[in-house]
């Protein structure tokens, strides 16, 4: 068997992939990236047994084969040849890889495919939906970092999708914070949901800004499968029935407090390094036009205040956050201003760019923290 291909596009494309390789695996052959030859185009598949990742490579080869080789030897020779043509040769009866180079050549030990798990395949009952690639990343960007690491709650550990045949809506919580992304530009021809995990909604995060065009997305009870122009990942979804995300939204939010995002996160960052350790609690108070930041560490006697201008007309108030909580929901805003609506200490912060993205609806929201004052 036999192959020549370009050492930049195989390397960039293992790279992408090899994310799902976890860093110990029961399976040894997990360890491995499977190659599969067939008529002139290269599949290369990894797993980790939950997900599966196949990419395509167009290389030169008139036989066609599959052989297994560890993952991290061929990476790590790949990334130091520059851009030139590689040849693989490999001998199918002791699975021996020769890969010559320009100036040289790599011998290593291959292993039989056959032992390779293949990935799982969906019920004829399969919804399937498309999105354009941004509208996806759009969605697992403002969404992932809210997700939780809950075991015993394992819903809440990944985004959950909400498809109606109107919108798509993308959704992440932890407890504390939440985010609701609802996009226009996409929707099924069904109501359905699925519950996508942490880990290959970060793969496709990095996956995507690199796409173009339509993603194609079908899903059963137990799987997904995304494919994109190049890549496609089957996933084992998150069983188990999402809380009701809206009812936990407050409605009738009299107090708005409208100021410049990054301003704010500044702001944030430069008090909360004198909040308590153990809390990270940050207090606001809104009063007219302005909004006190304030924090302190009894402990250490340390405190620090800092005001901000805003556009506030109502009552004067005071809520307590997490600051970490919330500066991570400012920075995966992208408007230059947000608004914050609140009700009273104890009800959840809802928090909304002013200016919205094209088709889209973001909204997130943020558990108050008890003041002791």
């Amino acid at each position: 068997m036999k192959f020549i291909v370009s050492s930049t596009a195989l390397s960039s494309h293992l790279q992408a992939i090899s994310r799902v390789i976890n860093s110990k695996n029961a399976l040894p052959i997990l360890d491995c990236f499977l190659f599969e030859l067939e008529d002139g185009t290269l599949s290369v598949t990894v797993s980790d047994s939950e997900t599966t990742m196949v990419t395509t490579v167009e290389v030169n080869g008139d036989t066609n084969g599959r052989f297994a080789v560890v993952a991290k030897t061929l990476l790590d020779a790949l990334k130091e040849i520059p851009e030139q043509p590689l040849t693989f040769d490999i001998n199918p009866d002791n699975y021996e890889i020769t890969v010559q180079y320009q100036n040289g050549k790599y011998s290593l030990m291959g292993q039989n495919a056959d032992e390779f798990p293949q990935s799982a395949t969906l019920g004829d009952n399969a919804v399937r939906v498309e999105m354009a690639a941004e509208v996806l990343l759009g969605g697992i960007n403002r969404s992932v970092f809210a997700t939780a690491d809950d075991e015993l709650r394992p819903v809440m550990n990944g985004i959950y999708f909400d498809i109606t045949t109107e919108d798509i809506t993308m959704v992440a919580s932890d407890g504390h914070k939440l985010v609701r992304c609802k996009t226009l530009a996409a929707k099924g021809n069904e109501r359905a949901a699925f519950i996508l995990p942490k880990k290959p909604a970060t793969l496709l995060k990095n996956l995507l800004p690199k796409e173009q065009g339509t993603v194609t997305v079908e899903f059963d009870e137990r799987n997904a499968v995304f494919m994109l122009e190049k890549y496609r990942m089957v996933c084992r979804l998150i069983e188990g029935r999402y809380p009701n995300y809206n009812s936990v939204i407050p409605q009738n939010n009299p107090h708005k407090v409208t100021v410049d995002r990054q301003q704010l996160v500044g702001a944030l960052r430069r008090v909360s390094i004198f909040s308590s350790q153990a809390s990270s609690l940050i207090k606001l108070r809104v009063q007219e036009n302005q909004i006190v930041i304030s924090a302190q560490d009894i402990d250490f006697s340390t405190s620090a205040e800092e005001t901000q201008v805003c556009q506030y007309a109502g009552a004067a108030m005071s809520i307590g956050f997490k600051s970490t909580f919330l500066i991570d929901i400012l920075n995966n805003i992208s408007a230059d201003e947000v608004i914050i609506e609140l009700a009273d200490p104890s009800r959840a912060g809802v928090i909304i760019p002013v200016e919205q993205e094209e088709n889209e609806d973001l909204l997130m929201l943020l558990m108050p923290m008890m003041l002791n004052d």
